[in-house]
């Protein structure tokens, strides 16, 4: 009878590792019928529940202060965000690791399936206006029940956030004539058909900074300092064509994901963790312990400004270490006797 019971849970475990591609979309350790890499079944992340964050009334909230941080991929502590990388083959083909993925692999998942909201970081109807895309303002949305492969409106729109478009060929295409193709545009005039432009996706490994956005606060409540993260944005290198040579010419943020609908899907992904293999955590879990290192690049303030407007270089960093001083010290104040 005992025998019997522990064959039950044991299919019963394999079925939810069978279904949980169908679930997020994500890597288990059952890559074939009969077969797990490992010596148990991974279970506890990819099915377990998003634990909702504390309650906090507006009375209770006491003191507050908003920042924005970014996340340098470069640094060590923060490559669990960036590694494994992915890749685009030649073919379109997206290319993943078969065991965890990086965090810009979920998102990119997430965005094309429809299940994660895109706002774009400027007003797509004033390309150059001012970027206050963290405001969370510009949605991009596809149609009811769509998502990025079958909404080709949704496609088009989106492309310019996930990849760069390549130079337009000065070529017009050609009927079966050789006579060039033409077409009347919505002013009446008549226009070439050019080819279509190349598009080269970003992948993980572009993703050079996560800029986030968040409240710090003090709850009366919890007699507790707390801080939430109501915003997160990747960022790549802003690059300019130069005779054939590629050029950085600053960063771009490639859009803003509102945090707590990412929760909802950063909950079922698992996190390398260098010191035990039996210990990985989820996306959600990296970001609640606060496990990488940010550093602030601007703070709430009548000047609504960014630290590199008035601190350069180490001066900027001792800046944004100024201010998270100023915010701890905060809880330790309100303990003094």
């Amino acid at each position: 009878m005992k025998s019997l019971f522990i064959n039950i849970i044991a299919i019963g475990l394999v079925g939810v590792a069978y279904a949980q591609p169908e679930l997020n979309g994500g890597p288990v350790n059952v890559p074939s019928d009969g077969i797990v890499d490992g010596v148990y079944i991974r279970e506890h992340i990819p099915t377990k529940r998003l634990v909702p964050y504390e309650y906090v009334r507006e009375a209770d909230y006491i003191w507050g202060k908003r920042a924005w941080e970014y996340i340098d991929l470069r640094e060590k502590i923060n490559h669990s965000l960036y590694f494994p990388l992915d890749e685009i083959s030649t073919t379109g083909e997206w290319i993943r690791n078969t065991d965890r993925w990086s965090l810009w692999t979920v998102i990119r998942n997430h965005v094309l399936l429809g299940d994660l909201r895109l706002f774009s970081p400027y007003n797509p109807n004033n390309v150059f206006g001012e970027k206050d895309g963290d405001q969370l303002k510009y949605p991009i949305d596809p149609l009811p029940g769509q998502n990025y492969y079958t909404d080709s409106i949704f496609r088009d729109a989106v492309l310019y956030y996930f990849g760069r478009l390549g130079a337009q060929s000065d070529i017009a295409l050609t009927d079966e004539f050789g006579d060039p193709k033409t077409f009347i545009n919505s002013d009446g005039v008549e226009e070439f058909v050019y080819p279509p432009r190349d598009t080269t996706y970003y992948t993980s490994g572009d993703i050079v900074q996560y800029r986030i956005k968040e409240d710090w606060f003090f709850d009366k409540e919890r007699s507790q300092l707390d801080v939430r993260i109501i915003a997160i944005a990747p960022v790549v290198y802003d690059k300019v064509d130069e005779g054939g040579v590629e050029k950085i010419t600053g960063l771009k943020e490639l859009f803003w994901l509102y945090f707590p609908h990412c929760r909802f899907y950063f909950n079922n992904y698992l996190v390398y963790n260098e010191q035990n293999d039996a210990q990985w955590m989820s996306f959600d879990d990296l970001f609640w312990k606060r496990r990488f290192n940010a550093i602030i690049y601007k703070e709430s303030s009548v000047f609504d400004r960014k630290i590199e407007s008035y601190r350069t270089g180490v001066d900027a960093l001792m800046e944004s270490q100024k201010i998270k001083e100023e915010i701890r010290t905060i809880e330790h104040d309100v303990w003094q006797f």
